[in-house]
C-alpha cells in the first residue's frame, strides 16, 4: 500500500512564519485537510498516537543556546546590579530578552530559548513595573491621609499596576513573536492582578479567601485552556501549545486550594492521618479530570499532596521507618502504570460519556480510530 505524502503542521507554521503561506491560507488548508482525513485514514494507522505533541525543542542547537542564554544572562544582570539600581537592572534584563529574541525567536524560531526568553522578559517587566509603582502607591498612601475619603492603597495596589503593566507588556510580545507559552504569561499576570485588588480593597479579607479566590481563578485559566483545547481536538496546531501552558498554570492553582486544607503546617495530614483519604479522593477526581481533557498537569501537580497522604497512612500502618521510600516506590509505579494504560483508560472513560461530549473533548487517538473504522 502508498502512503500519501502530506504535509506536517511544522512544515505549515514554517510556511506562515516565512511569508509562503498567510495565516488564513493555512488554516484553510487544515480544514480541507480535515474534510478529506477518511481518504487519508490509512496514515493514521502508522503514525505514532502523542496525544501531548509539544514543542519544547527541535534540536540540541536549542538546549545548546539555552545554556548560553542563560550564562550571558546571568552575567548581565551581575554587571547591570553592580552599576544601576533595580530599576534600570530589570529594564536592561527585559531589553536584552526582547532583543534577543528577535534573532532566536523571531528568525530562527528555536522553542526552549523562545520559551526562556519569554520568561526573562515578563519577569523582569514585572518587577520593573513594580519599582515604578512603589513610590506612586507610598505617595496615594500619604494623600489617603489628607483625604480620608480616599481608599487605602498598599502595596498591593503596585502588585496590580505590576500586573497590568506585564499584562501589556506580554500582549506586546505576543503580537511580535507568537510564543505559545505567552497567554500563561498574561493569564498569570491578570491573576496577580485580582489578588492584588482584593489586598488593596481589604488586606484581612485577602487573607480570609485567598484559598476560594485561587480557585477561582484557576478554574477561569482552566477554562480558557479547554476553549484551545476544544478548537483543536487533534492537536496539531498552536493552539495545542498555548493549552498546555494554560493548563500547567491552572493545574496549581486548582489543586492547592483544593488539598490544602487537609494538610497541617508540618506537612502532614490533619491531627493523625485521617484527612490522608479525603486527599486521596480529591487526587483521583482530579485524575478522572485528567483523563477526561487528556492533559496530565492536574495530576503532575497532585502527586506531591498524594505522596504525603500515602506516606501518613505508611506511617498509621507501623511502617515509620521505611514510608519514603516505600512512598516514591508506589508513586512511582502508579505513573508508570497510568501512562501504560493511559489510551485504554480514555477510551473506557470516554465510552460512558455521550457521544455528542466525547466528540467535543480532546481526544486525538479515538478520533483517530473513529475516523479509520468508518472509511474502512
Amino acid at each position: 500500500m502508498t502512503i500519501p505524502r502530506v504535509i506536517s503542521e511544522r512544515t505549515l507554521l514554517a510556511a506562515t512564519e516565512r511569508g509562503v503561506l498567510t495565516p488564513d491560507q493555512a488554516e484553510r488548508l487544515r480544514a480541507l485537510e480535515a474534510e478529506l482525513a477518511p481518504v487519508a485514514a490509512p496514515l493514521a494507522q502508522v503514525l505514532p498516537d502523542d496525544d501531548e505533541r509539544l514543542r519544547f525543542i527541535s534540536g540540541f542547537g536549542d538546549i545548546f543556546v539555552t545554556i548560553g542564554l542563560a550564562l550571558f544572562l546571568g552575567a548581565l544582570s551581575y554587571f547591570a546590579e553592580r552599576q544601576f539600581e533595580a530599576t534600570g537592572v530589570w529594564a536592561i534584563m527585559a531589553a536584552a530578552a526582547w532583543l534577543l529574541a528577535e534573532f532566536f525567536t523571531r528568525r530562527q524560531r528555536m522553542a526552549l530559548p523562545s520559551i526562556v526568553l519569554l520568561i526573562v522578559f515578563a519577569v523582569s517587566v514585572f518587577f520593573l513595573c513594580a519599582s515604578f509603582a512603589d513610590p506612586l502607591t507610598e505617595g496615594a498612601g500619604r494623600m489617603a491621609l489628607v483625604l480620608p475619603m480616599l481608599p487605602e492603597i498598599s502595596g498591593s495596589m503596585a502588585v496590580v499596576i505590576a500586573g497590568l503593566g506585564t499584562f501589556a507588556a506580554v500582549a506586546l510580545h505576543y503580537w511580535r513573536f507568537r510564543v505559545p507559552i505567552t497567554p500563561a504569561a498574561g493569564a498569570a499576570a491578570l491573576v496577580t492582578v485580582v489578588i492584588g485588588l482584593v489586598g488593596a480593597l481589604d488586606p484581612g479579607l485577602a487573607e480570609t479567601i485567598i484559598s476560594p479566590l485561587l480557585l477561582a481563578c484557576g478554574l477561569a485559566v482552566f477554562a480558557l485552556a479547554m476553549s484551545f483545547d476544544i478548537s483543536d481536538p487533534q492537536r496539531l496546531t498552536r493552539r495545542t501549545d498555548i493549552a498546555f501552558w494554560l493548563h500547567l498554570l491552572a493545574a496549581p492553582l486548582i489543586v492547592h486550594p483544593l488539598i490544602q486544607g487537609f494538610v497541617w503546617a508540618d506537612g502532614t495530614p490533619g491531627a493523625t492521618g485521617t484527612a490522608a483519604w479525603p486527599m486521596l479522593a480529591t487526587f483521583a477526581v482530579l485524575g478522572l479530570v485528567a483523563v477526561l481533557v487528556d492533559r496530565r498537569a492536574l495530576l503532575v501537580s497532585g502527586l506531591a499532596y498524594a505522596g504525603i497522604a500515602f506516606a501518613a497512612l505508611v506511617r498509621d500502618s507501623g511502617v515509620a521507618g521505611s514510608s519514603t521510600p516505600l512512598t516514591i516506590l508506589v508513586l512511582g509505579a502508579f505513573i508508570l502504570l497510568l501512562s501504560a494504560l493511559w489510551h485504554p483508560l480514555r477510551r473506557a472513560v470516554l465510552a460512558m460519556l455521550p457521544a455528542g461530549l466525547a466528540r467535543r473533548l480532546p481526544n486525538p487517538t479515538v478520533l483517530s480510530t473513529t475516523r479509520i473504522a468508518s472509511s474502512t
